[in-house]
């Protein structure tokens, strides 16, 4: 019997290129399992996930540097070529924002979460989700917008070095840029630099106070916010390892109940009035036992099979849950499961199924083992590739004080 209404399709969007982007499988296995029909709107010439036995179809994406109509026109494209109304689920924040711009104009053939058309940007701008923060008394990094590359410099000082440099609406920074969307900063003359390609960017420069990674600092949480505003399908998690270290995505997360967040996480929903998926990040301050709130995500973040509670039900099968009209299920917590992203966690992978806590891989299942096959296949060129463009970017900066090897910086993310 499936889990979720078979009959309401799912269309999964994603605008960023990035083809072993394992969020993306993870929402087409979730959905496909529980019995729905799925399509992904998504780069996918180089990528592993349309190898998956649980996906129907997969649709062209608009560029990435598409504008709000254009994401429309494209979701209204694959609309009709569905012919019935259809649970979409962005999974960047670029497509999260564009859909909540156009929400009444895609709220006929797709089912959504009803919130504010603005406040998907609202929270996914780090300028604005600073003041949100101060508002509400949640602890963030103390941060700063400087409007010169002189006073960036002043600001990097001030703030003590190093410092983090992030750009604001990081889903407007243009790929061809080379450009990081956070950056650990050891220079005043550093922090001018990066000001002065502030609109090559397209987005203002945010320099912020710096909370040194360590263990058990880095949490996040994920949750879906439904009709009611009550925070269901999610829970906390640590990041036990990430890459590039320090500094970027979970490759090794754990389930770790942590009650605090999960109050900043219903605070934030309550206020703001949020409803869908929300994917939250935190560092862990010790010497003030506080957690900062350093991102709002508003889309399932890329690890969010982590928190498969024991009914099986996760954010995305959550939104489809509540959005067709069906009930969801009290939680059924699973603390101390583990998920592993195996091409940036391989010896972890290695030994999980010999873990005595339950451990889902990003990439192999037994189910579905294309994928994981495909992954292996494909996986080493593209790391190559991606190799020889940090050197030649190396090459290319040598002698400048413009930061350029994003896996010697660390971040606060």
């Amino acid at each position: 019997m499936s889990i979720l209404d078979p009959g309401v399709p799912a269309v999964l969007l994603r605008i960023d290129p990035n083809p072993f982007h394992h969020g993306t499988l993870g929402a087409v296995r979730s959905l496909g399992r529980a019995g729905a029909e799925v399509h992904v709107i998504a780069e996918s010439a180089a990528s592993p996930v349309p190898k998956s036995r649980y996906l129907h179809r997969t649709h062209r994406p608009p560029p990435p540097d598409a504008d709000p109509a254009a994401v429309t026109e494209v979701l209204h494209r694959v609309a009709a070529q569905i012919g019935r109304p259809a649970v979409l689920v962005p999974l960047d924040d670029a497509g999260a924002i564009a859909v909540s711009r156009a929400h009444q104009d895609l709220a006929g053939p797709y089912l959504l979460p009803g919130r504010p058309g603005a406040l998907a940007e609202r929270v996914a701008d780090t300028a604005r989700l600073a003041e949100v923060c101060r508002t509400l008394g949640i602890p963030h990094p103390r941060t700063v917008q400087p409007d010169s590359p002189e006073r960036a410099a002043t600001a990097a000082e001030r703030l003590g070095l190093p410092v983090v440099a992030k750009w604001s609406r990081p889903w407007l920074v243009p790929a061809e840029a080379g450009l990081r969307s956070t950056l650990l900063l050891r220079s005043p003359a550093e922090a001018a630099a990066l000001h002065r390609r502030s609109t090559e960017a397209g987005s203002p420069l945010l320099l912020q106070a710096y909370l040194a990674p360590g263990p058990r600092r880095d949490w996040f949480f994920h949750g879906y916010a439904d009709r009611n505003g009550t925070v269901r399908g999610g829970g906390s998690g640590c990041k036990d390892r990430a890459w590039p270290p320090g500094a970027g995505l979970t490759s090794v997360g754990r389930w770790a109940p942590n009650p605090r967040l999960h109050e900043t996480a219903r605070e934030l929903v309550r206020v703001l009035g949020y409803r869908g998926v929300l994917d939250l990040d935190f560092r862990h301050e010790p010497g003030t036992d506080a957690y900062h709130l350093l991102d709002f995500n508003p889309r399932p973040g890329a690890q969010f099979r982590l928190f498969a509670d024991g009914h099986g039900i996760d954010v995305v099968r959550a939104l489809h849950l509540d959005l067709t009209g069906r009930p969801l299920p009290d939680p059924r917590p699973l603390p101390g499961r583990s998920y592993v992203v195996e091409n940036y966690a391989p010896l972890t992978a290695l030994v999980a199924p010999w873990r005595s806590a339950p451990c889902e891989l990003a990439w192999w299942a037994r189910d579905d083992p294309g994928p994981g096959r495909a992954m292996a296949r494909l996986w080493p060129r593209h790391a190559a590739l991606r190799a020889l463009r940090r050197l030649t970017d190396r090459r290319r900066h040598a002698g400048t004080d413009t930061p350029h090897d994003p896996h010697e910086k660390a971040s606060n993310r």
